[in-house]
C-alpha cells in the first residue's frame, strides 16, 4: 500500500460550519504569512491519531477559537489536491453552546449569514462547502437551533 512519490502529502481535516442562534455561520481568516494567507475559511484542522472526526472538530475549535461547540450532522466530505497538497475535509454543521469566540490562531473571525458567504474569498476546497450549504438551506436544521433542555 505505499503510494508514488509524485504525490503530495494527504491530510484528513474535520471542518466545522459552525451555527449561532441568530442563523449566521463562524467564519476565520487564515493569518497572511501561513499557506493561503489571507484567506477565509470554515474553521477545523487536522485529525489525530485515534481521534474521530467529531473529536477532531471539538478539539479544533476549542484549541482555535476556545469555544464549546455540539457536533451536528455530516454536511459533505470534499477530496481536492492542490499544487503540494491533497487533502480530505469532513465537514459536519456545528452548533455554538459556550465561550465567546476569539480568532486565537487566525487573524479574524466574522459571523455571517449564508448570502454573505459570496463576498469572502475562500480557499478552493471551501467553496464546495458554501454551494453545499446553500442547497441543504431547504433542509430542516431544527436540531442546530433547538435549545438544550433544562
Amino acid at each position: 500500500m505505499s503510494e508514488t512519490s509524485s504525490l503530495p502529502p494527504h491530510k484528513i481535516i474535520g471542518v466545522a460550519v459552525i451555527w449561532n442562534d441568530q442563523e449566521q455561520i463562524l467564519i476565520d481568516r487564515r493569518r497572511p504569512e501561513g499557506a493561503m494567507g489571507g484567506l477565509w475559511e470554515f474553521p477545523g484542522g487536522k485529525i489525530e491519531l485515534g481521534e474521530t472526526i467529531k473529536e477532531c472538530i471539538q478539539r479544533e475549535i476549542a484549541e482555535e477559537l476556545g469555544i464549546v461547540i455540539e457536533v451536528g450532522e455530516h454536511l459533505i466530505t470534499i477530496d481536492h489536491t492542490y499544487t503540494d497538497l491533497r487533502v480530505t475535509l469532513t465537514v459536519h454543521h456545528c452548533r455554538h453552546l459556550t465561550g465567546v469566540p476569539q480568532p486565537l490562531e487566525c487573524d479574524e473571525i466574522r459571523w455571517v449569514n449564508l448570502k454573505e458567504l459570496d463576498k469572502f474569498t475562500f480557499p478552493k476546497a471551501n467553496v464546495q462547502i458554501i454551494a453545499a450549504l446553500k442547497q441543504s438551506k431547504q433542509v430542516d436544521r431544527n436540531y442546530i437551533y433547538r435549545e438544550s433542555s433544562g
